[in-house]
C-alpha cells in the first residue's frame, strides 16, 4: 500500500484504539503512559517511513513492529515508566496486533476507498482519532494530577530511612539503609552507605530503583522480600563482610515479575540471587563473587540473559532447587575452581542443580574448566546451535 503522510498518521491514531481500551480496562497508570509513548514513537517513525517507503506491503508490518518495539522499550526505560516487563510486552503485542487488524481489515471494510486514499480514514475515522487523543490526554492529565510527590534528599541523611508513602525520592546519601514499605515508590540516584540491607523492600510492588549505589552493607546490597521491583543501572560494591549478597529477591512469586537490569555488582558472596520468585535478570555485570555469580533458585521461574559474569568462584550461573530457568546469551569468563572437592563447584560456568530444569542456549563460556553441567537429578536442555 502507498500511504500518504496524513494517511499514516491517521491510521496510526485509529489503530492504537485496541491498546487504549485494554489500558483503560486494566486501570494502571503505566498502561496509559505506555500507550501514549507507543503512539508518540510511532508518529515520529512515520515521518521516516514516509520518506523511505513509497510502497509498504502488508508483511512489512512484522519487521517494522520489531523495530518499534525496540525503540519503545528503550524510551520506556529512559523515561522511567514503571511498567512490569511482561505486562508491557503483552500490551505492546495487543497494540501491534490491534493496529494490524484495524489497518488491514476494519478500515478497508468500512471505507472502500481506504487504499486508494493512501490510508486516510475519512470523517468517521477522524472522529475516532479525536476521541482516542482526548482519552489519552485526559488519562495522562489524571495520571499527573494523582502522581505521588517528588522528594529530593539533599546532602547526607542519617538513616535508616523508612519510606511508608508512595513517592519519588531523588539524590542524596543515606547512611544506615533505606526500608521501603509502600507501593509505587521510586528511588533514583540515591547512594546508600551501610546497614544490614542497603535497600530493603518488603510487601510492596511497583517499586523502581533507578541508578542507585550501595556500599558497605553487612547482609545484602538490595533485598526484595514479597515484593515486585524494577532495578535498573545500580552499582553494588565494597561489602562489609564475606557473606554479603549483591541483590536478593525472595518469596515474591505472588507479586508482579521483577526485573534486574544494567547493574554492576562486585566482590560480594553472590551477585544476584532469587528464591521462590519470578525475575528477569538481564544485561548485568557480576564480578569477582566468592560463592556464585547468579543464582536462580528455590522453585523460581526466572530468565537470565545478556549478563556478563567474570571471575566467579565455584559457579558462574546456577539454576537450582526445583527451579525452571531460561539462560541465554550470557557470557561467563574465568569461573574459578573452589578449593573443596565438590564437583559442582569446580569452575562451572552454567549449572543446573537439585531437580532444576534449565533451557540453555547461545551462551559464551571462556576459561571456565567446569563448562556447562547438570547435577543431582537436574536437566539441561541445549539449543541445537553450538554454544
Amino acid at each position: 500500500m502507498s500511504y500518504t503522510l496524513r494517511g499514516r498518521i491517521e491510521t496510526r491514531v485509529v489503530g492504537i484504539l485496541p491498546a487504549l481500551l485494554v489500558a483503560i480496562a486494566v486501570h494502571r497508570w503505566w498502561a496509559i503512559e505506555l500507550v501514549a509513548l507507543m503512539l508518540a514513537v510511532g508518529a515520529v517513525l512515520d515521518l521516516g517511513y514516509h520518506r523511505a517507503l513509497s510502497y509498504q506491503p502488508g508483511w512489512f508490518a512484522v519487521p517494522l513492529g520489531a523495530l518499534e518495539l525496540g525503540v519503545v522499550y528503550g524510551a520506556m526505560r529512559w523515561i522511567g515508566i514503571a511498567a512490569p516487563l511482561v505486562d508491557a510486552l503483552a500490551l505492546y503485542a495487543v497494540g501491534w496486533a490491534g493496529a494490524f487488524v484495524v489497518a488491514n481489515a476494519v478500515l478497508p471494510s468500512r471505507r472502500l476507498e481506504y487504499a486508494e486514499s493512501g490510508g486516510e480514514v475519512g470523517r468517521i475515522g477522524v472522529l475516532t482519532g479525536v476521541a482516542v487523543l482526548v482519552a489519552l490526554v485526559g488519562g495522562l492529565g489524571a495520571d499527573y494530577a494523582v502522581r505521588p510527590p517528588t522528594i529530593h534528599l539533599h546532602g547526607t541523611v542519617q538513616g535508616p530511612l523508612v519510606i511508608r508513602h508512595a513517592g519519588t525520592y531523588v539524590g542524596g546519601v543515606v547512611k544506615g539503609g533505606v526500608a521501603i514499605r509502600s507501593d509505587h515508590v521510586t528511588l533514583r540516584r540515591v547512594t546508600v552507605v551501610g546497614g544490614e540491607y542497603g535497600i530493603d523492600v518488603e510487601h510492596a510492588e511497583h517499586v523502581m530503583l533507578d541508578r542507585v549505589r550501595v556500599i558497605d552493607t553487612t547482609l545484602a546490597g538490595i533485598r526484595a522480600y514479597d515484593a515486585g521491583v524494577m532495578i535498573d543501572d545500580c552499582t553494588i560494591s565494597e561489602p562489609a563482610g564475606p557473606l554479603v549478597s549483591g541483590i536478593l529477591v525472595t518469596y515474591s512469586m505472588g507479586r508482579p515479575m521483577s526485573m534486574i537490569s544494567g547493574c554492576t555488582i562486585s566482590g560480594t558472596r553472590e551477585g544476584i540471587a532469587t528464591h521462590s520468585s519470578e525475575v528477569d535478570v538481564m544485561g548485568n555485570h557480576v564480578l569477582g563473587t566468592t560463592e556464585r555469580g547468579i543464582l536462580l533458585g528455590e522453585m523460581s521461574m526466572d530468565m537470565a540473559s545478556h549478563n556478563e559474569v567474570v571471575g566467579a568462584k565455584g559457579i558462574g550461573i546456577i539454576c537450582m532447587d526445583h527451579s525452571m530457568c531460561e539462560i541465554s546469551h550470557n557470557t561467563v569468563i574465568g569461573a574459578r575452581v573452589d578449593g573443596n572437592q565438590n564437583p559442582s563447584r569446580q569452575g562451572v560456568a552454567i549449572e543446573a542443580y537439585f531437580y532444576a530444569e534449565a533451557q540453555v542456549h547461545h551462551n559464551t563460556v571462556v576459561a571456565s574448566p567446569g563448562g556447562v553441567q547438570a547435577f543431582d537429578n537436574s536437566l539441561i536442555t541445549r539449543s541445537k546451535l553450538p554454544q
